[in-house]
């Protein structure tokens, strides 16, 4: 197969990180994106070297030089331009969540599992993340026995809030477990193999009270039973004052793992009048960008190879409801069970 010609929906940061990896994958070429503004537009063209852009998705998926899609668009369009790709033949990379309603996210994946030989790819790009693999190799061979607590941590540092706050006074970003969270719903059920049968959610907002007439949370916790009975314990937020802070512990019946305990920048250690300071990293594109890299790669070769990704539609549609149940008990203040 020649490269991949391949169009982005959505030129935020998530659009503008895929565009920079396709880039430098030699089998890829951003070939198209489209956007509602001029400006971005622009940018891509003069960044990435994007030769065809569209302001109307439709007319760019109706392109037939395009081999594949990348849908980073806001969440709540995620289903309709996964329908709309599958059904124009086009290979379908989407960021997460796949969609913010479950009806709609089944019909998708009806949509999808149609359409077999195209390849759909959910971007959960922690599980391309060389420290969360090395963690599941030793879980997978009993390393720490049997799993008994999973604790996830996923912040957002706070000098990312203003820009967060602009994003949902103009989209639903689905709630903070749908937003945050879900990533690490994906890795208990990917660490344990098991579906998360009962939740209780708790969130509170203090240091910005607007979001309460967004509907949206500062932080947020969750307690989860899995089906084997199995704990996990998750906390999400969107004011980490030290930086983005994305942590995990795995408590096993004869030991117990911790990725990234404390979210280091680098190997620097400074000593000054402040004491002993540990720099730590500050955005998401920072800590995962070898990650988001290894996931486009993993896309590309497949389309090339023929084959599905392990990640899938299905770990999608889960993960949703799992954010879905957590956000119903924090605003019916009660323990959800899950029926699938």
């Amino acid at each position: 197969m020649m490269g991949i010609n391949v169009g982005i929906i959505g030129l935020g940061r998530m659009g503008q990180i895929h565009a920079k990896n396709i880039v430098n994958i030699p089998d890829a070429n951003p070939y198209a994106a489209c956007s509602t503004t001029d400006a971005s537009l622009e940018m891509v063209k003069r960044e990435f070297g994007v030769k065809e852009t569209y302001k109307d998705y439709e007319e760019m998926i109706s392109n037939p030089k395009l081999d594949a899609v990348v849908i980073a668009s806001p969440s709540g369009m995620h289903t309709e331009h996964i329908q709309l790709a599958m059904e124009k033949g086009l290979h379908v990379f989407c960021e997460k969540p796949i969609g913010l309603n479950i009806d709609d996210i089944k019909r998708t994946i009806e949509v999808i599992e149609s359409r077999p030989n195209q390849i759909f790819h959910l971007g959960f790009m922690r599980r391309f993340d060389e420290s969360y693999q090395y963690a599941k190799k030793l879980v997978d061979e009993g390393a720490i026995g049997e799993l008994t607590l999973i604790r996830c941590y996923g912040m957002d540092a706070s000098s990312g809030f203003d820009s967060f706050l602009r994003f949902a006074k103009k989209s639903k970003s689905g709630g903070l477990f749908a937003d945050l969270g879900v990533h690490d719903i994906d890795l208990v059920r990917w660490f344990t193999g098991k579906e998360i049968k009962r939740v209780w959610a708790l969130g509170k907002n203090t240091t910005y009270p607007e979001l309460n007439e967004l509907g949206e949370l500062e932080t947020g916790a969750a307690m989860m039973q899995l089906e084997d009975k199995t704990i996990a314990l998750l906390v999400a937020g969107r004011n980490a004052a030290h930086g983005y802070h994305v942590e995990a512990e795995l408590i096993g019946t004869k030991g117990m793992l911790r990725v990234a305990q404390e979210p280091e920048k680098n190997l620097v250690t400074i000593f000054n009048e402040h004491g002993v300071v540990r720099p730590t990293q500050q955005s998401f594109p920072e800590r995962f960008q070898d990650a988001f890299r290894r996931e486009m790669v993993e896309f590309i070769s497949c389309i090339k190879e023929g084959r599905q990704p392990d990640v899938t539609a299905f770990d999608g549609l889960q993960g949703t409801i799992v954010a879905e149940a957590c956000q119903k008990s924090i605003e019916t203040n009660e323990i959800i069970d899950i029926s699938y």
